[in-house]
């Protein structure tokens, strides 16, 4: 009876070490007091360089999220042994992965093996938020590192979905339709390659014709981005890109976190047919003229949508590892 006694509690004692830990604030104030003071240097260090970091990082996170969690597995790169995620067609144009690798030299110069990948992209991604406009965000942390990054289990919702098939795709890590319409806000500072929209300014559905609902001026200034005989949907680095939120072009600050997104997507102005779409459906269509209403009540919003979106799937506690390189799992495969 006390060896069985024993081995029960020993059970109870695994699940609770298994189940009980959880992602805190401030959780390196004892074990590395600066990580994030250093991920905000480093990330305010590229932004001065190139403006454009922000929406790189806060890509990169969404994309991470999106596939089995908030585990840094978009990081890994490829071995001989294994296509990583990074590799995945949804993932060629992905960028910033010089930032995280930055940051990590950094922390771990500070304190070795104790601050994860994944924490550090999410973090990069809050500063990346702020340092565009956006508010600033108490972000949860103690996420641990995946110790898998498959190619093939890279699926996202394409820039041509519906409404309801992207947020069908939204609901599977379970985030609603406000953080959908939300962080689609985002697009307010990204750029984008032509061949995800070549389709709506020549062809649209096989039509022969553009999409209907794209407004001429801004269908002739894209056709002149964006020649047909230019784009090549299979090589990102010959494929012109353009900004997602052509408002933001003509502005001084095209890199500001804004609700001119939401206004050009109402008045037919936006380039991807996902975010056009935002503008046919009665729920969407209210949020983002209730974010043009209110630019205060998108900034709160997005905060909100990031810090779930910073908690899909996290590994905790003994789950997972604290990679000391971002770009492959610790024991090498």
């Amino acid at each position: 009876m006390a060896a069985l006694s024993s081995s029960l509690l020993l059970l109870f004692a695994a699940h609770f070490l298994t189940t009980s830990f959880s992602l805190e604030l401030n959780f390196y104030r004892d074990s590395c007091p600066r990580a994030e003071l250093i991920v905000k240097e480093v990330v305010q260090k590229h932004c001065q360089k190139d403006p454009s970091v922000p929406a790189g990082l806060i890509r990169l996170h969404f994309h991470d999220c999106f596939i089995k969690g908030c585990d840094a597995s978009v990081l890994v790169d490829s071995t001989d042994y294994n296509i990583a995620e990074k590799e995945a067609p949804p993932n060629l144009t992905l960028r910033a992965f010089d930032v995280i690798d930055d940051i990590k030299a950094e922390v771990e110069k500070e304190c070795r093996g104790v601050v994860s990948c994944a924490d550090i992209l999410a973090l990069a991604a809050r500063d990346g938020v702020v340092l565009s406009g956006g508010e600033a965000y108490p972000l949860p942390t103690g996420r641990r590192d995946g110790t898998v990054s498959l190619m093939e289990d890279a699926h996202f919702p394409g820039p041509s979905f519906s409404v309801q098939a992207a947020l069908s795709a939204f609901q599977t890590i379970n985030l609603d339709l406000v953080d959908l319409t939300t962080l689609l806000g985002a697009h307010s500072i990204g750029l984008c390659h032509c061949g995800f929209f070549i389709d709506r300014l020549y062809n649209f559905r096989g039509s022969g014709l553009a999409d209907p609902h794209i407004d001429p001026g801004l269908l002739d200034t894209l056709r002149h981005k964006c020649p047909f005989e230019v784009v090549e949907i299979k090589n990102v680095s010959k494929d012109p890109k353009v900004f997602m939120n052509q408002a933001a072009a003509a502005s001084s600050s095209p890199f500001t976190l804004n609700t001119s997104f939401y206004r050009g997507l109402l008045d037919y102005r936006a380039v991807l047919r996902l975010d056009q779409n935002l503008a046919f459906t009665d729920f969407t269509s209210r949020l983002a003229a209730s974010y043009v209403d209110d630019p205060k009540l998108f900034l709160a919003q997005f905060s909100k949508s990031m810090i779930k979106l910073g908690s899909v799937g996290v590994l905790t506690g003994r789950d997972g590892e604290i990679r000391s390189n971002c770009r492959s799992i610790n024991d090498g495969t």
